[in-house]
């Protein structure tokens, strides 16, 4: 067997078995096989795609690239949840800690953000004194005392899918589904979960723009769950305008607080509501999703999920005065409002466009080694449809750097863009794959 044969198969559309797909994987985590090989194999891939076999077999192979994180000595069902992507996806500070307060156990690691789209880990270390980077050992006993931890990513889980990634970015073939399936689930199976619930998001800001796409992605998903032995849901939910109201670090944190204390933006208590439902299915703790999701109300009101989140941030050594009171989070030098230029409706504020905003101000990063600005993004005070009149406010932009302020002021007033005749309001969750 070698690296030429492989590439000549999958250039001739032939299927893979799994002992060439090991093969391949194995030589390029040990730099057996050279990066130009593989940029030709995964070029073939994208263009004659896979079969669900070679997916699966793909992602196992990638899991198995790396350690596996063992959660067996919790001895219950573990329920992992991911997202695609998107901006203002505080969605997992929200959910985790509402399950986890109904009995699920959250065993969370998270990766840092880079581009438009923000990663939970700089979110969480935006709470002082949070520590995201404690050792395995003390990460599964924080879930086996309390039932939360959320940690950054600390083990070489999927190592192959890292380097396959970069890979395909400098060669143009992100956009695979296959390829992006498996990179997804090979890192959610090398992650311990027996159980997935997956928030596909579809739009502007999302990896997947369109709906049939996300479907696409989202069965694909499924499919290697079942071959692999997880099961594996999937919701569809809407990314053409930021979840929520808040992009950027300590923003986010601040409204997920603001959330978990009863104050919910309608479109990010559906995605929570909609998650944590199937979280608590999965979980063996509830087959009615309204009255998972009638619980899941009521523990926010009762403050138990307050409290849950409050119980991890103390354990992880995170200062909880700032959840008491929010006021004490570090402001941006500069807040500036943008206002309506006229009477109407409001037709779009796109996702990327205003993550890439939030990005620029320092709230991302370009490249992997740049600092995270806590303090700097964007408030949004309106959501698409929504009336306003002249002069109301849109948004407040947070920034550090004046010239940077006016350089977002001017983009974003060009993407909240407001129509005279109303317009009509898109669903939140488009469906349900499982």
């Amino acid at each position: 067997m070698n690296i030429l044969e492989i590439i000549d198969k999958k250039k001739n559309k032939k299927e893979l078995t799994k002992d060439e797909i090991d093969f391949f994987i194995n030589g390029y985590v040990k730099e057996e096989i050279a990066d130009y090989q593989i940029a030709a194999l995964v070029m073939a891939i994208f263009l004659n795609g896979m079969t669900k076999e070679e997916t699966t077999n793909l992602t196992i192979a990638m899991a198995n690239s790396g350690e596996i994180l063992d959660l067996s000595k919790l001895n219950k069902i573990i329920v992992d949840k991911h997202s695609t992507g998107g901006v203002g996806d505080k969605v997992s500070i929200c959910v985790l800690p509402l399950v986890a307060s109904l009995g699920v156990p959250v065993a969370k690691m998270s990766g840092r953000g880079l581009g438009f789209t923000g990663g939970t880990v700089d979110k969480m270390q935006s709470i002082p004194g949070y520590k995201t980077d404690i050792n395995i050992h003390n990460f599964i006993k924080n879930v086996d005392n309390i039932g939360i931890s959320m940690i950054s990513q600390t083990l070489n889980l999927a190592p192959a899918d890292k380097k396959l990634y970069a890979l395909r970015d400098t060669i143009s073939c992100v956009e695979s589904i296959p390829l992006i399936a498996s990179s997804i689930m090979s890192k959610k199976i090398a992650s311990g979960a027996e159980k997935i619930v997956i928030d596909v998001t579809v739009g502007k800001g999302a990896f997947m723009k369109n709906l049939d796409d996300a479907k696409k992605l989202a069965n694909e998903m499924i499919e290697i769950g079942k071959l692999a032995n997880r099961e594996t849901v999937c919701v569809l939910t809407n990314m053409d305008e930021p979840v929520g109201y808040a992009v950027g670090n300590n923003l986010e944190v601040i409204e997920a607080i603001e959330f978990l204390k009863g104050n919910m933006p309608e479109d990010l208590k559906q995605v929570v509501l909609e998650l944590g439902a199937y979280m608590i299915k999965l979980a063996g703790l509830g087959n009615d999703l309204d009255e998972n999701k009638s619980k899941m109300l009521q523990y926010i009101k009762n403050g138990k999920a307050f409290n849950k989140f409050v119980e991890m941030v103390k354990n992880q050594e995170g200062d909880i005065s700032y959840l008491e009171d929010t006021n004490k989070f570090p402001k941006a030098k500069y807040i500036k409002e943008i206002v309506a230029g006229k009477d109407g409706y409001i037709q779009e504020i796109n996702a990327e466009e205003v993550g890439k905003i939030a990005c620029n101000l320092g709230a991302g990063r370009i490249r992997k080694e740049d600092e995270i600005d806590y303090t700097v993004g964007i408030k949004l005070c309106k959501k698409v449809s929504e009336k306003v009149e002249k002069g109301e406010i849109l948004a407040y932009i947070y920034a550090n750097d004046i010239n940077k302020l006016e350089i977002a002021k001017q983009q974003l007033q060009k993407t909240i863009i407001v129509v005279n005749d109303k317009v009509e309001v898109i669903p939140t969750i488009f469906g349900i794959c499982k």
